[in-house]
């Protein structure tokens, strides 16, 4: 039986036009890069980068169960949330492992919610969210296909925006969001992103999506703006030590390994994974670190980290940094070997590579002058 072709957003077409490198994705037609991952890299370290991220999940709750709903199927805390809040939060199976990490919204309405969930894990999310309706009275509806997002990232991402939108943009903080009007159109800005920087996510009904991102590239052309692919998305994201699933964490991995044990509130009453998470609160298995090589070579997802000849654990993800130019790492190691500076050596195709266990994370942006 023949694959299925990837889904595409409502971007792809100029995405195809304007010399995007298409790669498939999480069941989605990707750009990986337009001109280079180091120079989209830097574009947003030092001013502001364009990202189509229509791929991603987007999920709409509604009625007076809502908020049990969605509290049940997360491991955060639903019930803390502000109108106009966002709150970082992980899906788990009953056994602990991570099924997605998502970002829930609340809605700026009584009972309404959003739930931003990976791409390749939208089926899933929804999937799991129906099998724990439990006959709440409330409903969810799949907007992916609906809507486009974009994302605006690096330190002049709000100085754009406002040139193209109208929204006050000016008091809202990270991790909350607000309406706004683009062309006449009702459009949703948060202040979140992926990269480490400063920045906002927009999310536009789907025929609006590249009349805003042409806008914003016109926008910006004096703020060297650049349209940004999947692979420095992925760099940048890294130095700011943020977990990818399916590398940093998956099914097979607890959120304690994976740095995450925040997002879960053991006390907020029952939920799916609960008993299990427990007891990972207290023997996690494996924690995970960042790691500084000695040389360029860089460490892929797989490479054996070892400790005196003996392996301890596994890298996640590595690359060459383009900020710090150096080789680093994230690994999953026996939190015997965690500590700060403990040496090590990672397996790079048969060659071992000294190294060292670094702070995470690798990256933190300047603070605002």
């Amino acid at each position: 039986m023949a694959a299925a072709a990837p889904l595409s957003t409502s971007l792809h077409a100029w995405h195809a036009a304007n010399r995007g490198r298409l790669v498939e994705f999480g069941g989605w037609s990707m750009p990986v890069m337009y001109s280079s991952i180091v120079e989209e890299h830097q574009a947003v370290r030092n001013r502001v980068g364009l990202f189509d991220i229509g791929h991603m999940g987007r999920l709409r709750f509604g009625g007076p169960g809502a908020r049990d709903w969605i509290e049940f199927a997360t491991t955060n805390q639903v019930a803390k949330l502000q109108s106009g809040q966002i709150q970082y939060s992980l899906m788990v199976d009953e056994a602990g492992g991570v099924l997605d990490d998502i970002l829930v919204y609340r809605l700026q309405d009584e009972t309404g919610f959003g739930v931003v969930c990976n791409a390749s894990n939208r089926e899933k999310v929804v999937g799991q969210f129906q099998s724990l309706q439990g006959g709440r009275d409330a409903e969810m509806q799949d907007m992916t296909l609906e809507t486009g997002m974009i994302a605006v990232q690096g330190p002049l991402a709000s100085q754009l925006l406002t040139r193209v939108i109208q929204a006050n943009l000016g008091p809202l903080k990270y991790y909350h969001h607000c309406g706004g009007e683009f062309d006449g159109q009702s459009i949703s800005v948060s202040r979140t992103g992926y990269t480490g920087e400063d920045g906002l996510e927009v999310i536009v009904l789907a025929d609006a999506a590249e009349a805003l991102w042409t806008a914003l590239l016109v926008a910006g052309n004096n703020l060297g703006v650049m349209p940004c692919g999947l692979g420095a998305r992925d760099t940048l994201r890294f130095e700011a030590a943020m977990p990818l699933y399916g590398h940093e964490m998956d099914q097979t991995v607890n959120p304690y390994a994976a740095g995450l044990g925040w997002a879960v509130k053991l006390n907020k009453g029952e939920f799916v994974g609960r008993d299990a998470l427990r007891g990972f609160k207290t023997d996690p298995g494996k924690t995970r670190v960042g790691i500084a090589l000695e040389g360029k070579r860089i460490a892929r997802q797989g490479s054996i980290v070892s400790r005196e000849g003996r392996a301890v654990g596994v890298v996640t993800s590595g690359t060459f940094s383009p900020t710090l130019a150096k080789s680093l790492a994230m690994a999953l190691v026996e939190p015997s070997s965690a500590a700060e500076s403990t040496a090590l050596t990672i397996d790079i195709r048969g060659n071992t590579e000294p190294a060292r266990i670094v702070p995470l994370p690798f990256y933190r942006r300047p603070a605002a002058s």
